[in-house]
């Protein structure tokens, strides 16, 4: 009797596998070891840079809205306090596209934070 070797499953496994390394260099691709090692790691580092993003992305929009708010006289810390005091609720995102999008509109909700 012929010893089992999986057959279909294990090579539908490792297929799917090497379906995802496609576009990796040499043997990364080809050889069902590095395949893995390469796909996991990079599944791993895919995972960190959607988190990543998000801190990248609240970081790149505080930028914005600082250097918007400074010619106005205000630095982005005080804008903020500003903003908690007048009980403006809007977010950072808004903020920085508002900022980038409408300058006039912008300077209102500044001008409604330096009074408060």
């Amino acid at each position: 009797m012929p010893r089992a070797k999986r057959g279909f499953k294990a090579r539908r496994r490792r297929n799917r596998v090497l379906r995802f390394a496609q576009g990796f260099v040499a043997g990364r691709r080809r050889m069902w070891r590095r395949a893995v090692e390469a796909v996991h790691r990079a599944w791993m580092h895919a995972y960190r840079g959607r988190k990543n993003k998000k801190r990248d992305m609240r970081r790149l929009w505080i930028v914005r809205i600082n250097a918007a708010v400074r010619p106005l006289g205000l630095s982005y810390s005080r804008l903020v306090a500003g903003l908690g005091k007048a009980g403006i609720e809007i977010d950072r995102r808004a903020l920085a596209e508002l900022a980038v999008v409408d300058p006039a509109g912008f300077a209102k909700v500044v001008a409604a934070a330096k009074a408060a």
